[in-house]
């Protein structure tokens, strides 16, 4: 299976995160070079992709090997190593990055403080150092660091064939024993003509629904004020998207704000008459309490 892509694997020095993102010319990228797990580390393979060395270089490091131990390890064994290009973070920060010596040019590696960029098949043997200047240069989480790499590759080069797929997948820096918990983002653009700049959309989406369910934990424990301004800031992050100024309204209105909630209503309906025909099925399924003659002539 043949992966020429660019990527970057990296643990945030602040939050202890592990990240590895992904673009390439070929379909669903992500589903073949993009491992993590919380605690433990990430890896990225590509190239002549042996999809193994996700799964494997994971065990060895969940075992206690450090990724160069891990990746020694998994090298030794692979009789068509000089085919293969596989970077390794631990949770230390460690770094261990291999390019074959038969990996189509341009193809190369750049490493530092705990990360490191590699690509192969490139327009430009500029992409990888344009990635790791960008990695150092940009402030923000690790999501926003891994992706100025990404726009960085691309805007010196690229894939000699062109875009096709990209991926982000972030993992926290210690387990809880709850998948669904210890994954902070996982995102995919498995077809499309611009990818990186769909996965960037797709993070500030993600970002605006994290401090959506916030806002949803805030209100469960009584801290409404703080609630509601997360509520706000995703509808602010993302005034396309219907769903997060309804549900701020709807919560509005149950608090008995209905002069705050009536405008953020008529805005939403007038975009999207299904949500006005909701309101009574959440009347019904207890979850809306306020008055819904008022609330209907929004």
């Amino acid at each position: 299976m043949i992966t020429h892509t660019f990527s970057i694997v990296a643990r945030d020095p602040q939050s202890g995160e592990l990240g590895v993102a992904v673009q390439s010319h070929w379909f669903s990228v992500g589903g073949l070079v993009t491992w993590a797990e919380a605690g433990v580390g990430a890896v990225a393979t590509q190239a002549l992709v042996d999809v193994s060395y996700g799964p494997l270089g994971l065990a060895l490091m969940r075992a206690g090997k450090s990724a160069p131990q891990a990746m020694a390890a998994l090298l030794a064994a692979d009789e068509e190593r000089e085919l293969r290009q596989v970077a390794m973070v631990d949770t230390h920060g460690n770094i261990a990055v291999h390019t074959g010596a038969r990996c189509i040019a341009y193809a190369g590696h750049e490493t530092g403080a705990g990360f490191s960029v590699q690509a192969n098949m490139m327009a430009s043997p500029e992409v990888w150092p344009a990635m790791a200047q960008a990695y150092r240069r940009t402030e923000g989480d690790l999501a926003e660091r891994l992706l100025a790499a990404l726009e960085a590759g691309q805007a010196a080069g690229g894939d000699i064939r062109g875009q096709q797929s990209a991926a982000i997948l972030i993992v926290r820096s210690t387990p809880t024993g709850r998948p669904w918990v210890d994954t902070v983002m996982e995102l995919r653009v498995e077809d499309h003509p611009e990818p990186i700049r769909e996965l960037r959309r797709l993070v500030n989406l993600h970002r605006a629904y994290q401090h959506m369910n916030r806002g949803d934990e805030l209100l469960g424990t009584g801290q409404v004020e703080e609630a509601l301004r997360a509520y706000r800031t995703a509808a602010e992050m993302a005034p396309e998207v219907e769903e997060l100024p309804f549900w701020y309204a709807v919560t509005l209105a149950d608090l008995g704000r209905t002069d705050e909630a009536l405008p953020i209503f008529r805005q939403v309906f007038a975009r999207h008459e299904g949500w006005a025909r909701l309101l009574p099925h959440l009347r019904q399924a207890g979850l809306l309490h306020a008055e819904l003659p008022e609330l209907m002539r929004a």
